[in-house]
Formats: structure tokens, C-alpha cells, sequence
């Protein structure tokens, strides 16, 4: 499901190859930049919460369709707040991905450009570098009770960028979702398949396990928890083919013994709702029961150390 490879599709003589391209999508932290990732890709790919700094990995979600392969790539929130060696990471990730990718998708809130928008979009492509379009994604247009200002911000920021489209829509309406897709295909390149049709995600299933994880301990701990939390797999066993069992134990990395109890909880309720949670979304992505332990490690200033970050998986 999760393994890149070139594509077999071969074009007769004379006819048009395919189109297949990267398309990055950015914006500030919470702005629903993961939940468009998912509809676009048609399945859960990248985890979401209400807290910033959900996304913390570059993450291919591949769709394909007739002779059309979209690779879309999530980033994290550009950081504009602090400069912490996890912020840090986390924005030389945006800042990589924007110069590898055809398309870029700035997204931002309907009818609201704050002052972190408008630094995620000082580093977009100009109108020079016209080989690399940029589109505008209004999100979450359901919350704006009427429409017909949407209209008059819209032409407001085509003062701010030369936008290629401009596009409201909201991420949770399929009808939506499919309509940004006919946009972004004549902007992809014609050329061969990055992956197989079947594949949907450049990550592999150990890494999905930790990020579901990790999304269950952020909403099950709300604001109670800082963001310098993390899930390292340090197992990841199956039974083999046909697969019946995976056998998954992970520890959650925390810098404080108060932050261990937080997740823990009384009486140990909480790491078990967290567990079992995670369990449940396992289990139809795998394929398989799935045996899953958890532990809560105290690692003081794990985010701050560039050796720590790089071993936890944080490019």
C-alpha cells in the first residue's frame, strides 16, 4: 500500500503521456490543511486535531484516476512564533517541499488573512516563476453565513499575489473536493506515474501506527498537554501471510513526570482510552487484530535537542 514505484503505464506512439505531479499543500496551523489532504486522497492519510502543530512530517497522499495521478504533498503549519529546534524542523520541511513540488496549494480560513498567513505566503513561488502555479484554497467556506462576502475578499486578494485560481470550497463536501481536483489537473505535468494505481501513501504502516497514536493523545488530552509530545514504535510485529496479528508497542515521549501523569490519567484510564482508540482505527488499516501496548516516557528537552529530533524521525 505504501511503497513507491514507477508506474507500467505505457503510452502507443503519437499519444499524450499521462499527467502526474506533486502538489504541496501549505498555510498556516489549523487552517484544515490535513482534512483536505484526506478528502483529496479519498482515505485517511494524515491525522488531524484541534491543536497547531498536528502535522509534523511531510506526507505524500497519492490519488489516481483515468490517466490522472495527483501526488499531493501535506506539510506542517509554518511556525512563526518560536524558534525552537522542533519549529525549526518543522519549517525547513515547508520550505524543501515548495521547491520540489508543480503546484502549490495555499490554503487558508474563508474571508480571514491574518499576519501568519501573509508570511506563509512571502514564501511561495512569484509570478516569475511561472512554471509553478499557486492556488488560492478559501477553507471552511460551511462557517461563512453569507456567501456574497466572500466575493469582495476574494478580489482583495488578488492585490496580495497572482494567484492562478482562486478557490472557495469547504474540505468536508465531496462535491467540492472533486471540483478543486478538475482545477488542479491541467497544471500537472504529462508525464509517467510516480507510484502504482493502487498506492495511497508514500508512508509506510509503522509510521501510520505512530501517527494515529499521537492523534488520539491529542485529543484525548486537549490543551492539558504541550506540543512537545511525540510516539516512537519500538515494535512492529505481523503474523505473516495471511496476516491475522500485528503486535505494535510504542512509548509517548514527554520532557515532564507531569506531563506522564497527564496521559496516564487516574488509574491509568486514560493511556487505556488512548490505546483503545488507536486499536480501533488499527484494525481495518491493517487488516488484521491488533495487539497494541503503550508506555509513557519522561525524555527532558527532546524537542530542543537536533540529535533527539533526528532519532524520533524529524528531518
Amino acid at each position: 500500500m505504501v511503497a513507491p514505484a514507477q508506474s507500467t503505464t505505457a503510452t502507443a506512439s503519437g499519444a499524450s503521456l499521462p499527467r502526474c505531479g506533486l502538489v504541496a499543500i501549505v498555510g498556516r496551523p489549523n487552517v484544515g490543511k490535513s482534512t483536505l489532504l484526506n478528502a483529496l486522497v479519498g482515505q485517511k492519510v494524515s491525522i488531524t486535531s484541534r491543536r497547531a502543530q498536528t502535522t509534523r512530517h511531510r506526507i505524500n497522499g497519492v490519488r489516481t484516476f483515468d490517466d490522472s495521478q495527483f501526488v499531493f504533498v501535506d506539510t506542517p503549519g509554518f511556525q512563526t512564533k518560536h524558534g525552537a529546534p522542533l519549529n525549526r524542523t518543522l519549517n525547513r520541511t515547508v520550505r524543501g517541499t515548495l521547491a520540489d513540488v508543480d503546484v502549490v496549494l495555499f490554503v487558508v480560513e474563508a474571508r480571514r488573512f491574518e499576519l501568519d498567513d501573509a508570511k506563509v505566503l512571502a514564501l511561495l513561488p512569484s509570478s516569475g516563476q511561472a512554471n509553478k502555479p499557486v492556488i488560492l484554497i478559501a477553507n471552511k467556506l460551511d462557517t461563512v453565513r453569507r456567501r456574497v462576502e466572500v466575493a469582495s475578499w476574494l478580489k482583495g486578494m488578488q492585490q496580495r499575489h497572482p494567484f492562478a485560481e482562486y478557490v472557495p470550497l469547504s474540505a468536508r463536501r465531496a462535491a467540492d473536493v472533486e471540483r478543486l481536483l478538475g482545477i488542479v489537473r491541467p497544471y500537472l505535468p504529462q508525464q509517467s506515474w510516480l507510484y502504482e494505481a493502487g498506492v495511497l501513501t508514500d508512508r509506510s504502516e509503522r509510521f501510520l501506527a505512530s501517527e494515529i497514536i499521537r492523534e488520539k493523545l491529542f485529543r484525548l488530552t486537549g490543551d492539558e498537554l504541550p506540543y512537545t509530545s511525540t510516539v516512537v514504535i519500538d515494535q512492529f510485529e505481523d503474523s505473516g501471510e495471511p496476516r491475522q496479528l500485528v503486535k505494535v508497542a510504542a512509548s509517548i515521549i514527554v520532557e515532564r513526570e507531569t506531563h506522564k501523569g497527564i496521559i496516564i490519567g487516574s488509574g491509568g484510564e486514560r493511556l487505556k482510552r488512548i490505546g483503545s482508540e488507536a486499536r480501533i482505527e488499527l484494525e481495518p488499516l491493517l487488516g488484521a487484530k491488533v495487539f497494541l501496548e503503550l508506555w509513557v516516557k519522561v525524555h527532558s528537552g527532546w524537542a530542543d535537542d537536533e540529535k533527539h529530533l533526528r532519532s524520533y524521525g524529524y528531518e
